[in-house]
């Protein structure tokens, strides 16, 4: 390859322009026009832009994506993690637009990529597996048949996504129907495609998974464990490796299981084999991821190993530049920096970054796709950084993590710093009278941290926009009164106000979805009445009082935090 585009955004498409360079690739770079001021697009040698809208009109676009590599003469398309890069159909036209596709074939994507048949091909390999639906489910009708016949707690999962999209966990019967539909629209929205299947949840499980690296030459290698169990909504918040406290016995299954499962499915790139650990030592396969991870930094640490340049590798037609499971140099932890707020049950909160303080020294490593000034759209995932900590020892790494998280700061919108400061300091994590996190442990046990001052938006100054000539984007600037009192037109806003008494109001800035309850019904005290969507991620508005409640504001339309959305008289 000569020049590679790279379909994605933020701290991944920087993270994989850097390896080009290392490489000695041209990149380029795509952006919507939300990302317009993205510090990605400045880091490629070119950038294009995708224009305005969602996801779906922008970096999941194929056609647009693919013209764009046409025009910059790229001959090579990395997909990054989320978006495409799990999309066989986008594999494919890469293909057959005569490009270097950098991940597995089409068709491995398909069967792998297919949760349910990914288990099939487990179980033909004597992988441990619990049990699970025979398929999607066609309707919420039939996940709650199956909830029936199979018990409680049930996972509800995207079948053709992953990194925690479209799945739920439901603990109650009359739940899981809901939180079905929940699942399906998540899915469509991260995935562009709604099947959901469903399985045994094993309850307070920990989440171990292997790297696995393989070539066109027969070589599949596993590069080591991690554990990734501090979740919250099924997302993961903290990573590490080699994942601790498993026996040799436990690691090796892990490994044997990986690699069986690769080859039987005729594997080619980097991939991670996902499985959950009970806490009697059952050990169950849970998918194939057949992408880069977001925590594949741990692994690099701790293995001295570009897995993003051994990807690049393999396209390439290279044979890998590892032939066995390397011994892990010390210990690593990966810390996600999400702009949430961990105090009120990790809300996302798009906004402008008015101070951005990054910690370094030994054993530091921050991959950021944001700086001070940056704005977090509220169209994407809500990761700003990730602050990987690397020491000789787990204790030492958890000390130098202490440190780093201390001289951390971030302002302007609420982030995780606390909730990650915090852990630290749980016993149940640092693990000196036993290490007891598990998947839901964040939601169960965590004793929490406080809210996050609201930050309002800024009001004046500039506002900056670029213009593109010839691949090369112009910046402009121009003063916001300009703006001022102007709206998209074709966008619905809500404005936050002050709350009447009995009103609904939005408990996040982001895009009313839906409507569960019509407008004049009664609803009780607590009860979900509307679905909030941003970042890719549903929040529920409940009723704060019981009594018929009063619509006001339309689905779709984009909401500010503490909006108004109906009131309860």
């Amino acid at each position: 390859m000569k020049k590679l585009l790279i379909a994605n955004r933020g701290e991944i498409a920087l993270r994989i322009a850097r390896a080009a360079r290392d490489y000695g690739v041209a990149s380029v770079a795509v952006y919507s026009d939300a990302d317009a001021g993205s510090l990605h697009v400045g880091m490629a040698d070119e950038a294009h832009g995708l224009g305005p809208g969602r996801p779906a009109d922008t970096y999941l676009d194929i056609d647009k994506i693919l013209g764009i590599a046409r025009r910059a003469g790229a001959d090579a398309v990395h997909p990054g993690y989320g978006f495409l890069s799990e999309r066989a159909e986008f594999a494919q036209a890469v293909i057959a637009a005569g490009l270097i596709w950098v991940g597995p074939r089409p068709g491995v994507i398909t069967a792998l990529g297919d949760k349910v048949e990914a288990r099939r091909i487990a179980a033909a390999v004597g992988a441990p597996l619990v049990k699970g639906s025979d398929g999607p489910l066609a309707s919420a009708a039939e996940a709650v048949a199956f909830a029936k016949e199979a018990g409680l707690p049930l996972a509800i999962k995207a079948a053709f996504g992953g990194g925690g999209r479209g799945m739920k966990v439901a603990r109650r019967l009359e739940e899981v129907g809901e939180l079905f539909d929940s699942a399906v629209r998540e899915a469509t929205e991260a995935f562009g495609r709604g099947e959901c299947y469903a399985e045994q949840f094993l309850d307070k499980p920990r989440h171990i998974e292997a790297q696995i690296l393989a070539d066109a030459h027969g070589n599949t290698v596993v590069l080591g464990t991690r554990d990734c169990s501090l979740q919250r909504r099924n997302q993961k918040l903290v990573e590490e490796a080699p994942a601790p406290f498993i026996t040799d016995a436990q690691r090796a299954r892990i490994h044997d299981a990986a690699r069986a499962i690769c080859a039987e499915a005729g594997y080619t790139g980097a991939g991670t084999v996902e499985f959950l650990l009970s806490q009697d030592g059952v050990i169950s396969f849970l998918e194939v991821n057949t992408r880069l991870q977001v925590e594949h930094p741990v692994t690099e640490e701790t293995t001295g190993i570009d897995i993003v340049i051994e990807q690049l590798r393999i396209a390439d037609g290279l044979p890998l530049s590892v032939t066995d499971t390397p011994a892990p140099r010390g210990h690593a932890f990966e810390f996600r920096i999400n702009a949430e707020d961990p105090g009120r049950g990790f809300l996302p909160t798009p906004g402008r970054i008015t101070r951005f303080r990054a910690p370094s020294g030994p054993g530091i490593r921050l991959d950021a796709g944001v700086e001070e000034g940056s704005v977090i759209p509220g169209l994407y995932d809500s990761m700003m950084a990730k602050l990987i900590v690397t020491g000789a020892t787990r204790d030492q790494a958890l000390a130098r993590a202490r440190r780093a998280l201390a001289e951390f700061g971030i302002e302007g919108v609420a982030s995780v710093l606390p909730f990650h400061r915090a852990v630290l300091e749980e016993p149940a994590f640092t693990a000196h009278d036993g290490f007891r996190v598990h998947t839901n442990w964040i939601e169960t046990e965590f004793a929490g941290v406080e809210p996050a001052p609201r930050v309002d938006p800024v009001e004046g100054g500039f506002i900056r926009s670029f213009i593109e000539i010839d691949g090369k984007r112009h910046a402009i600037g121009l003063p916001a009164a300009l703006f001022s009192g102007l709206a998209l037109p074709q966008e619905t806003r809500a404005a936050a106000t002050e709350a009447t008494d009995g009103a609904v109001t939005a408990p996040i800035p982001g895009t009313l979805q839906q409507w569960l309850v019509a407008d004049g019904a009664e609803v009780a005290e607590g009860e979900a009445v509307a679905l909030v969507e941003a970042m890719k991620m549903e929040t529920r508005v409940l009723a704060p009082r019981a009594g018929r409640i009063g619509i006001r504001v339309d689905p779709g339309s984009v909401v500010e935090l503490g909006a108004e959305l109906a009131v309860i008289g």
